[in-house]
C-alpha cells in the first residue's frame, strides 16, 4: 500500500474507531444495579424523601427493576413566581435564577456521563385535552432528560457537587412531578446515528482534501 492509501485507510479507520469509542461512552457498559449498590445509595438519602412526599419504596422498584439501559425521565415544572430569598444565605432572586442555578450543574454533569437533555420548552397555554385528571397547577415548564442508565442516576445523586447545588431545586421550583419512560417510537436520529454521520462526513472531506492536494502520494 503506499503513502496515500495508508492515509486513506488512517482516515477511515481513525473515524471508526472514533465512534466506537463514542459507543462506548455514549451506552455503557449497561451493567445492572446490585442489590448492595441500592441499599448503600437509599441509606445515603435518610428521610429525604418522605419529608419531600416521595416513596421511596417506588424508588426501590425502579432500581431494583434495573435492565441497564437509557432511560428518558419526564419532568414537568412549576416554578416559584416572583423573588425568592434562601433563608440559609438571605440571597433573594427569581425562582427562575435559582433554578438556573441548580439545573445547569444538572445537566453538565449529566452530559458527563452519557446523558444530555432531549426537549425543554415552557408552556404556553393552559390544559387542551385532559380527562380525570386534576386542575392544572400552573405549570411552567416540561423538560426530557435521557439519562444513560439507572446507575448513573444513582451516581448523579450521590455526587457531593451534586447535592451541594440541589438546594437551589426546591428554592427554584414550587412544584414539579417526574416520572421515567423508555422510548416506544422516535422521529429522530439518536446521537449514535448523528455522531456517526458526522464522522462519515469529516472522513469523506479529509479523503477529497487527500485527493485534491495530493497528500501522502509520490514526491
Amino acid at each position: 500500500m503506499d503513502g496515500q492509501g495508508l492515509l486513506f485507510a488512517a482516515i477511515w479507520g481513525g473515524a471508526l474507531l472514533l465512534w466506537l469509542a463514542f459507543l462506548a461512552f455514549y451506552d455503557g457498559l449497561r451493567r445492572p444495579l446490585r442489590r448492595d449498590e441500592i441499599d448503600a445509595f437509599l441509606a445515603t438519602l435518610g428521610p429525604r424523601m418522605d419529608e419531600t412526599g416521595n416513596d421511596s419504596a417506588r424508588l426501590r422498584a425502579f432500581l431494583e427493576a434495573d435492565d441497564g439501559r437509557e432511560f428518558v425521565m419526564l419532568n414537568l415544572v412549576r416554578t416559584r413566581p416572583g423573588p425568592v430569598t434562601d433563608p440559609a444565605s438571605g440571597e433573594t432572586r427569581e425562582g427562575s435564577e435559582w433554578l438556573r442555578r441548580y439545573s445547569d450543574p444538572f445537566v453538565r454533569g449529566l452530559i458527563a456521563r452519557g446523558g444530555h437533555p432531549l426537549f425543554v420548552g415552557r408552556k404556553v397555554g393552559g390544559y387542551i385535552d385532559a380527562w380525570n385528571t386534576g386542575e392544572d397547577p400552573g405549570w411552567s415548564l416540561v423538560g426530557t432528560m435521557r439519562y444513560r442508565s439507572r446507575r448513573d442516576l444513582v451516581r448523579m445523586a450521590s455526587d457531593p457537587a451534586f447535592r451541594a447545588v440541589h438546594p437551589n431545586k426546591s428554592l427554584g421550583i414550587e412544584s414539579t412531578f417526574s416520572f421515567p419512560t423508555q422510548r416506544q417510537v422516535a422521529f429522530y436520529a439518536s446521537p449514535r446515528v448523528t455522531m456517526f454521520l458526522a464522522l462519515m462526513l469529516a472522513a469523506a472531506l479529509l479523503h477529497i482534501a487527500v485527493l485534491t492536494f495530493g497528500w501522502g502520494g509520490a514526491a
